[in-house]
């Protein structure tokens, strides 16, 4: 289904019919675009790569999405395997969001909140939904200098055979201490996966699918999140421990399928240029989908460039004290705050639907339900930003994207806030599915994309893999305060929590305005330029930068 919709999605957006940008031949200024003059560079003296490199970049700003996506089918596909290992992360943690809501499981591990009422205690809950995340923190600290070693492939692999040992853990626990370690264990390959996915995703495929293919990432959460739900709700009226161990073994169906893929997927170009591999490099190129051995010199060429211009303005090995010198500082910030602000815009209400959903007066089976439809409708609103991407920049998504859940966020309040009755509880139902919808959309897909696109190509492994902390260390404070906000053993505060994120997402638009860049049909060269001459984040669609220019 995907390769029938991608290519559907790339016909539409190159015909303009979903208002794309067909990138014309050759790059000029507009009337009203900014030319700042800057003398040419001498950093490549071989005037024939220089040659090629100019070529195999105006080839991939003058294809369309559609012929892009036609050219290069096996870089889509290597690019969705591998953001496809975000489903383990997605899976196990609205796993464990529905272990709470699950009755057996609060009757064997709560305490007793009514007469026929349980719950897990809340210090408990958070630990649950925090254990992973810390686990995944310490992984992506690992993951980039992995990376940088022996590949993206290499990582991945790693992180595969590690998820299929530490599920053991979580599946024979007996308690809530061992299910707590046994999360914290499974975080650690969560953590490899989610650092190289938008890497990899951004660097095997041509500039005009790196948003469709970089926004996948949030179709997997989706597609984890639609089993798990599909799971849980087959197996809630079970009254037996198999209520949650069997959707805890159903893990085991994507590591060892996802290891033989990957094994045969191709390694990163821009990786093995790095590593100085040209040949392996060139290699990777014609697998990736290059037709003739000249486009693949030219892509080749223009690899070259970009990485030997980085190497002599920027440095040789990279290391973390990199990501904080000079305009990579820059970059850093922006994709720690981009990667933070998914906590911050009401998408833990999505996360924690089905005991959302129960605090705001659905019954259980029906909070259930309501959470498949709304899993679903995420998958839906993940491959309706396929097309949004196509018709908008990334800094207009997201800003409109937030500014809309901000605005919906403050309804629910509102609604939770009034006198009760059945008709006010579905309404806040209701709000908590369309902000679910509009983030999986828009402000989800549209991050991945920015983080990818944002960081050098240098320092690339390491600025997602310290971007995704960033996004741990601000979510394990908010799972906690989601917990304390919903559960009736907390602030038992339900649709009211609207408020809170209402504020939280404010704050994300207004960051997001003074300090997000546009970088939609730029290649990495154009973004290194564009950051190494610190151009005003509102200026940079409008700044234009020639093809022969290298600072």
């Amino acid at each position: 289904m995907l390769p029938r919709l991608l290519l559907a999605w790339a016909k539409l957006a190159s015909t303009g019919q979903l208002g794309g940008f067909p990138t014309p031949p050759t790059r000029r200024a507009s009337p009203k675009a900014r030319k700042v003059d800057m003398d040419k560079s001498n950093t490549l003296a071989d005037r024939n790569l220089l040659n090629d490199a100019v070529d195999g970049e105006n080839r991939e700003h003058q294809m369309g999405v559609w012929e892009a996506a036609k050219r290069y089918p096996w870089a889509c596909f290597w690019a969705f395997i591998m953001c496809f290992t975000i489903v383990m992360e997605s899976f196990d943690m609205f796993l464990n969001t529905n272990f709470v809501a699950l009755k057996h499981f609060s009757k064997t591990y709560g305490v007793q909140t009514g007469p026929d009422s349980w719950a897990i205690p809340t210090r408990w809950q958070s630990a649950l939904f925090q254990a992973g995340q810390c686990g995944a923190f310490v992984g992506v600290y690992l993951a980039g200098p992995i990376t940088n070693r022996i590949g993206y492939r290499w990582t991945t692999l790693l992180g595969l055979v590690l998820m299929n040992a530490t599920i053991f853990v979580s599946f024979f626990a007996n308690s809530l201490t061992l299910l707590v370690v046994g999360q914290a264990l499974e975080g650690v390959p969560w953590g490899f996966f989610i650092a190289n996915s938008p890497a990899y995703a951004s660097e095997i495929v041509p500039l005009p699918l790196r948003a469709a293919c970089t926004a996948t990432l949030q179709m997997s959460w989706s597609i984890g999140s639609i089993i798990v739900a599909g799971a849980t709700y087959a197996y809630n009226g079970l009254d037996n421990q198999w209520s949650w161990r069997v959707p805890l073994a159903l893990q085991w169906i994507f590591p060892t399928p996802l290891m033989i893929l990957i094994f045969l997927a191709p390694e990163s170009p821009w990786w093995l240029i790095r590593r100085g591999r040209k040949e392996e490099a060139l290699r990777s190129i014609k697998l990736l989908g290059a037709k003739t051995e000249e486009q693949a010199q030219q892509s080749l060429a223009m690899i070259e460039r970009t990485v030997k211009i980085e190497e002599e303005q920027m440095g040789g090995s990279p290391t973390l004290l990199d990501l904080v010198k000079g305009t990579d500082r820059r970059r850093t910030i922006i994709t720690c705050l981009v990667y933070a602000s998914q906590n911050f815009a009401g998408n833990l209400i999505a996360n924690q639907a089905t005991y959302f959903f129960e605090q705001a007066g659905i019954a259980s089976d029906k909070a259930f339900q309501l959470n498949l439809i709304t899993t679903s409708l995420q998958l839906v609103a993940n491959i309706a930003s396929w097309f949004l991407t196509s018709w908008f920049r990334r800094r207009t998504v997201f800003l409109w994207a937030t500014a809309t859940n901000v605005l919906f966020l403050f309804i629910l309040g509102i609604v939770a806030t009034v006198p009760q009755n059945s008709k006010t509880n579905y309404a806040q139902a209701c709000l908590g599915v369309i902000i679910s919808f509009v983030y999986a959309g828009a402000q989800g897909p549209i991050s991945y994309t920015i983080i990818s696109e944002t960081s050098s190509v240098r320092l690339r492994a390491l600025s997602t893999a310290v971007g995704r902390s960033a996004y741990y260390v601000t979510e394990i404070p908010m799972i906690y305060l989601a917990s304390r906000m919903l559960n009736t053993t907390g602030w038992d505060l339900a649709g009211k929590c609207g408020y809170v994120w209402g504020g939280t997402a404010t704050v994300t638009w207004v960051l997001a305005y003074f300090f997000l860049p546009e970088l939609k049909n730029r290649s990495y060269r154009e973004a290194d330029i564009l950051f190494r001459r610190k151009v005003d984040a509102r200026k940079f669609k409008s700044t234009v930068i020639g093809v022969e220019e290298d600072k």
